[in-house]
């Protein structure tokens, strides 16, 4: 497995990995998940997906088997903001608009969404590797963007996964029951300065 980091203007250098994680969305938030999102029969791709967006995928053999999507909260294009921002000024009403305190705008601050892990990684030693690969390019990217902190609006557990890998992540507010898919969800919040990245990097 590797990691890699893009952003349109370097999503190239990676071969067709934009469009593959594309098809995984598609696969796990539509097929399975059942969202009511953007898509075809091909691929899941939203608002969010412009020239401010970054991405960290997880690659084996060739092919994406896992991905993530991150933008500062500053990011700005058309209408559009980041997810939890337009959530919270109504543009999506399938998200509570108080998950966040106003309207965050903060260069320091970075959203992760669409973090997705294909259902062909099957055991638990590499749906740990996939997260941890994944969560690094993120962390090393958003750092050497001077960020300082990451969020994201998350399955409950998966604050539980990420302190078992090492990821200190906290909690924000109480969450939510989501009507599409009955898992609950609630804003995670994560300091990019973390161990784990520094003892991977060594």
């Amino acid at each position: 497995m590797k990691n890699v980091v893009f952003d349109f203007s370097t999503m190239h250098e990676h071969g067709p990995a934009f469009y593959e994680f594309l098809k995984l969305r598609r696969e796990v938030f539509v097929d399975e998940l059942h969202w009511d999102v953007p898509h075809n029969m091909a691929v899941e791709m939203d608002q969010y997906d412009n020239p401010t967006a970054y991405y960290s995928v997880v690659i084996e053999r060739g092919k994406v088997i896992a991905g993530a999507r991150v933008m500062p909260t500053t990011a700005v294009w058309g209408d559009n903001s980041y997810m939890l921002r337009d959530a919270a000024l109504g543009k999506l009403p399938d998200i509570p608009s108080n998950l966040v305190a106003g309207t965050l705008v903060d260069p320091k601050i970075w959203e992760v969404t669409r973090l997705a892990i294909s259902h062909t990684v099957t055991s638990h030693s590499q749906r740990a590797q996939c997260l941890t690969l994944m969560m690094n390019g993120m962390l090393t990217l958003v750092a050497r963007q001077h960020g300082e902190r990451l969020i994201s609006l998350s399955p409950i557990l998966m604050r539980r996964t990420l302190r078992m890998l090492g990821y200190m992540a906290d909690q924000v507010g109480s969450g939510y029951t989501d009507s599409e898919d009955g898992r609950k969800y609630a804003v995670l919040s994560l300091a990019v300065d973390q161990p784990v990245l520094h003892s991977v990097a060594a």
